[in-house]
């Protein structure tokens, strides 16, 4: 398969999300984090000031893109203008890693502001490693999908959740980019067992790692990314860096936005269990 970049690839490090609330703060003062990660969405314009910041961070650190928009799971036609546009940002930038999430957004041409879940079933497999197949054809180079939170599950799904992730991973040779939040949610709001489903994914197949935090609602965990990282998740990120080894990891935070300086100390709390992993193994 085509190498999708040329620049340097993420280290096994730990990184941030990049807002526009902290642009001005980060060119002023680079933060001390190894990468960011951006929407490339919020980059599809011609011009403005977002893709000169983009430029200027693009210079100092290697850089992710985090998708929101292909609805890969939709039984919608691809969007082929969207395509586009990100091939055209990916040119440009030459992040290190491209990513989107295994769940669907649009239907008959509707978008829905939600990353929904898919039937786990053998059908929907094959549906969804097409359209992997088609994007990665076009962006001449791997994806990675992420694992998503749900709040409801399919009768007809037959097939658990980490071997769903796993297969699409094997047929299609994309990345999983697995988010221990969403693990988190889904084990607690399920009753089920997250270390079944880490257990499910090869090594291999995970080329980065996601932590945010969660908010309660009654039993409900939902997947805001308003809170800092929560005490069991980072034990799960323990758990999982000892299984899988040491990968890039984003500290992911959309809501409730809080300085520069407390992304800064969550990354470096990853950095911590990352190194502890580096020294162990050494």
């Amino acid at each position: 398969m085509t190498v999708l970049v040329s620049s340097p690839p993420i280290p096994a490090q730990a990184g941030i999300g990049l807002r526009s609330r902290h642009f001005r703060e980060i060119l002023k003062e680079p933060p001390p984090v190894a990468w960011m990660e951006t929407h490339p969405e919020n980059y599809f314009g011609d011009g403005g000031l977002p893709l000169r910041v983009l430029e200027q961070i693009r210079a100092r650190y290697p850089l992710s893109f985090h998708g929101v928009g292909l609805s890969l799971g939709s039984t919608d036609p691809l969007d082929r203008g969207h395509l586009r546009r990100l091939k055209s940002l990916i040119d440009r930038f030459e992040p290190a890693l491209v990513s989107e999430h295994l769940s669907w957004s649009s239907v008959d041409g509707r978008f829905l502001n939600e990353l929904l879940p898919m039937p786990y079933t053998q059908e929907s497999l094959n549906h969804v490693c097409a359209r992997i197949d088609e994007v990665q054809n076009v962006l001449q180079g791997p994806l990675l999908i992420e694992n998503i939170t749900r709040y409801l599950t399919w009768r007809d799904s037959t097939i658990p959740e980490g071997e769903f992730i796993a297969e699409t991973a094997r047929r299609t040779g994309c990345g999983i980019l697995l988010d221990l939040n969403n693990v988190y949610v889904n084990a607690v709001n399920f009753h089920l067992d997250p270390l079944k489903v880490l257990d499910a994914i090869p090594a291999e197949t995970v080329w980065e790692i996601h932590l945010a935090g969660f908010d309660r609602f009654g039993r409900w965990l939902i997947d805001t990314h308003g809170e800092a990282v929560y005490p069991e998740v980072w034990g799960l990120f323990q758990w999982a860096i000892h299984r899988f080894g040491p990968r890039p990891t984003l500290i992911e935070w959309d809501t409730n936005m809080p300085p520069l300086s407390v992304l800064v100390e969550q990354a470096k709390q990853a950095e911590a269990i990352l190194g502890g992993s580096h020294v162990a193994a050494s």
